[in-house]
């Protein structure tokens, strides 16, 4: 490792691999557009988001920034493909049903449980879904594709909901999942911005002045993330049951 750059052997060197006469990576595995994403990905799960530039996405990859340029243009096109990946992954879930089949609150379990998993399974790159341009402006993340979406409500129609409660629904269920899941993964590390404040904090803080927080302060601490996650998707369901009943009985 050079000690002028101590981080240098983070990522593969295509130059020292040639001195070395050694195949480059990117000469062993062809570089594409999919490989490329997948290592953004990659890089962002390890790294986090703030640190992810072409030039270390190359040299990860073993190759020149300038080489990615031909597959993805730019990196605000990089980090639209990697939100497309994680909306992929959720659609290719094999728990999530592209139509109810046990009934309307199974399909939406189905669809919240397989958006949290992609979540935890990328919580630095999660916030990527609720902050990049969804596929139209009257999107709301996580349910941000088109595809997504048309899945959601033809579900919901199908299941009695009339078209303003399908909608009312989809607002609902998305604001309950974007706002569970980005505080669920702010203390898995991601940079979510001002709910950095979760992550843990050096030191402790001076409880003498708070009785009730200090007497309290174990069970405050505890991580229920899944309870509350299944508690509150529990009672946005028996919202909408009351506004699907409230619609068929006019």
């Amino acid at each position: 490792m050079s000690e002028e750059d101590p981080g240098r052997d983070t990522y593969p060197d295509a130059d020292r691999a040639a001195v070395r006469d050694e195949p480059a990576p990117s000469a062993r595995v062809p570089l594409d557009r999919e490989r490329i994403v997948a290592a953004a990905l990659d890089f962002i799960d390890a790294n986090g988001l703030p640190g992810l530039t072409m030039r270390r996405l190359g040299e990860q990859l073993g190759v020149e920034a300038m080489a990615l340029y031909r597959y993805v243009p730019s990196k605000e096109e990089l980090l639209d493909a990697v939100v497309e990946s994680l909306v992929a992954q959720i659609r290719d879930d094999e728990v999530v049903l592209d139509s109810p089949r046990d009934g309307w609150q199974d399909f939406l379990q189905r669809l919240a449980h397989g958006v949290r998993r992609v979540a935890l399974a990328h919580p630095k790159a999660f916030p990527l879904v609720a902050s990049r341009p969804a596929e139209a402006p009257w999107l709301r993340p996580p349910l941000r594709s088109l595809d997504v979406v048309e899945t959601f409500l033809s579900g919901l129609l199908e299941e009695g909901f009339s078209d303003e409660a399908a909608i009312d629904g989809y607002r609902a269920y998305t604001s309950f999942l974007l706002g569970h899941l980005l505080l669920e993964v702010a203390v898995h590390g991601a940079d979510v911005g001002p709910l950095d404040v979760l992550d843990d904090q050096t030191g402790e803080p001076g409880l003498a002045a708070y009785p009730i927080v200090a007497r309290l302060r174990g069970p405050l601490s505890e991580d229920r993330s899944a309870i509350e996650f299944e508690e509150a998707l529990e009672a946005l369901l028996d919202r909408m049951t009351v506004a699907r009943s409230a619609h068929l009985a006019e």
